[in-house]
């Protein structure tokens, strides 16, 4: 970025960018001093940050220049044109340029800084003018050259081994055929990772088939989701799944490598997370000890960030439908990764919520309109969020929760627990004194503020993100609405359809809080 050099230059050339960059020229809060705006930009990490939701961008951009120790300053919130205030002090971490979409930073530059942008740009534009009137008498010429280049590299791809377009078949004759652009592995490659799918690497299995760890001769270790044959489901699981994430790009989503497709095999390739999934620690009593609250927050975190990029920054906004502790992968170092978009949905435009007969997901964490009506949304996700996150700080499952002292579930009893000021009853006691308190209480605060009733009542993602990296005030949580399970003929909301849940098939009906 402009303004800005490499901290340790001689790593960037060795394509090492840990050490970031820093200021060309230092701030000093001397005056002149103002604000250069950065236009497509990834907004930096927000942990040392404060927001207000009330203030216009004038009053941001005041009140950052009047304080020394503000660094940038931007919208809070990007909707209908822009609106809040979101001041960071200190340092700016993570900033990226976007070729496309972005987001607006006004970054707080030195005088002598502004002066030279403001020359540069009067340059840059004589500059512009003479490259336009240039750059049109060989526009022609350099078209047909970049057409043929175009034809040739398409040609290569789609005859080498690495790059393919293959169609999908549906198993019916009039079925509509999907199209994909994938790496294709060999099923011969992958037989020879997994020892012939052996038992002995079979990870676990899912609607979709089973999972199985591989290595291959290069060395690396993948997972391997198997479709089950004749599994209607999970044909179109498979489907849904490559469209779902075959774009997605993020370090807290389960990265996709590839497909196998060969004869009736239909296979989905992806990277191996060695320390399994987030279940497998925060509900086992031993393990859970693992995982003190310094590494539970920055899960919390991750999975914000990764459901952020799926509801607002990627290229098509995604609704997850099955967020729960399962499907939370961890890498090798204990960090975050939303995986199993077999039932997700995307949406294109300004489009934020659909319906459906065909109710799919699991109990404990779908949203009270989704599981009573069909209703699915960006808030869908962030209840199911929200119960993710008590899950994580009690180290107790919604599902099944049992206290002697009343029939609520997980989320009744923490709303219990805070109308009577005693939320630090619900923390976790494998992770002893490891907790900072004004953190974790926030933390059970934005919770209940993720699973209430009404989805209007829910944070964004965006918000939630906000939340989680700043000191400013939480909003109060109204009475969230509770769930216990019961027989499936009891709860479906669709006479002569399917609900189609990815753990046992109970269903679910409304309690009202007594």
């Amino acid at each position: 970025m402009k303004g800005f050099v490499p901290k340790f230059p001689n790593e960037w050339s060795m394509v090492d960018w840990s050490n970031g960059c820093v200021r060309s020229t230092p701030l000093d809060c001397h005056k002149g001093e103002g604000f250069v705006k950065y236009s497509g930009v990834k907004l930096p990490d927000t942990r040392n940050s404060w927001f207000n939701e009330s203030m216009s961008l004038k009053e941001c951009a005041s009140m950052c220049l009047g304080n020394c120790s503000c660094t940038a300053y931007a919208n809070s919130d990007i909707r209908n044109g822009g609106s809040g205030c979101l001041l960071w002090f200190g340092d700016l971490i993570d900033i990226r340029e976007f070729a496309e979409n972005g987001q607006e930073l006004y970054v707080r530059m030195a005088a002598s800084e502004l002066d030279a942008f403001s020359s540069s740009n009067s340059s840059s534009e004589k500059r512009r003018k003479q490259v336009i009137i240039s750059s049109v008498s060989i526009l022609g010429v350099l078209f047909l050259i970049v057409i043929l280049t175009l034809y040739v590299v398409k040609k290569k791809k789609l005859k080498s081994n690495g790059k393919v377009k293959h169609y999908l078949e549906g198993g019916e004759a009039n079925e509509r055929h999907e199209h994909l652009e994938l790496p294709l592995f060999d099923l011969a490659a992958l037989l020879s990772a997994t020892n012939n799918f052996s038992s002995d690497n079979k990870l676990g299995e899912g609607g979709f088939g089973p999972v199985y760890k591989g290595i291959l001769q290069e060395g690396q270790e993948i997972a391997i989701k198997r479709l089950s044959k004749n599994s209607r489901q999970g044909l179109n699981e498979f489907k849904n799944e490559v469209e779902s994430i075959a774009k997605l790009q993020h370090r807290n989503l389960v990265k996709l490598l590839g497909c196998c497709i060969h004869g009736n095999e239909r296979m989905l390739i992806y990277e191996f997370m060695p320390n399994k999934s987030l279940d497998f620690f925060i509900f086992d009593q031993m393990r859970s000890v693992v995982l003190d609250w310094p590494k539970r927050f920055v899960i919390i975190n991750g999975v914000a960030r990764g459901l952020l990029y799926l509801h607002q920054d990627s290229r098509l906004r995604v609704i997850h439908r099955d967020l729960k502790a399962e499907n939370v992968l961890l890498d090798s170092e204990m960090s975050p990764k939303i995986s199993d978009f077999g039932l997700a949905r995307s949406f294109g435009g300004n489009e934020t919520e659909a319906n459906t007969t065909r109710v799919a997901g699991t109990l404990g964490y779908m949203s009270p309109e989704y599981a009573t009506e069909g209703l699915y949304s960006t808030k869908s996700d962030v209840f199911s969020f929200g119960v993710l996150v008590l899950e994580i700080v009690t180290g107790k499952r919604n599902r099944g929760f049992f206290h002697p002292d009343h029939g609520y579930n997980l989320l009744g009893h923490a709303w219990t627990l805070y109308m009577e000021g005693r939320s630090l009853e619900l923390i976790d006691p494998s992770m002893g004194d490891t907790y900072n308190l004004s953190e974790v209480l926030r933390t059970i605060n934005m919770g209940l503020l993720c699973v209430q009733r009404f989805p209007s009542d829910r944070p964004s993602m965006h918000s939630v993100v906000l939340m989680l990296g700043s000191e400013g005030a939480v909003p109060q949580p109204k009475e969230p609405c509770f769930f216990t399970e019961r027989n499936v003929l009891e709860a479906n909301p669709f006479p002569g359809e399917h609900m189609l849940f990815s753990g046992n098939e109970t269903s679910i009906t409304l309690l009202e809080a007594r």
